[in-house]
């Protein structure tokens, strides 16, 4: 999985240069997000804009994400999101429980 980190005022955000968040490599990207935690990250944004398919293993990942980052009392946030991948989180109302933006840009802006 490609993923690269980028940290702009005190936000670090995960790109994620992948057509696909799946089983395949949902775990490294799960183990990623933890190292990124427990190097000190306060406010973590993934960033999917390249992703265009996403299972079950993808969502159960971002979630372990959602829930170490809140065990830390980090942010987490996700933004780019397709229309394919937008539609999975609103059918499994996943976009109630995560900060979505529109951007990564959006996100770096948001308070």
């Amino acid at each position: 999985m490609e993923i690269l980190t980028e940290k702009h005022e005190g936000k670090t955000i995960l790109r994620l240069n992948e057509e696909r968040l799946d089983a395949h490599n949902s775990a490294e990207l799960k183990d990623w997000i933890l190292k990124v935690l427990e190097d000190g990250t306060q406010n973590l944004v993934i960033d999917l804009a390249e992703v265009r398919f996403i299972d079950s293993s993808g969502l159960g990942a971002l979630l372990s994400g959602y829930k170490n980052a809140a065990l830390r009392s980090c942010n987490f946030a996700l933004a780019g999101l397709q229309p394919r991948v937008k539609s999975v989180f609103e059918l499994t109302r996943l976009h109630r429980v995560f900060d979505i933006h529109v951007s990564s840009q959006e996100a770096l802006t948001s308070g």
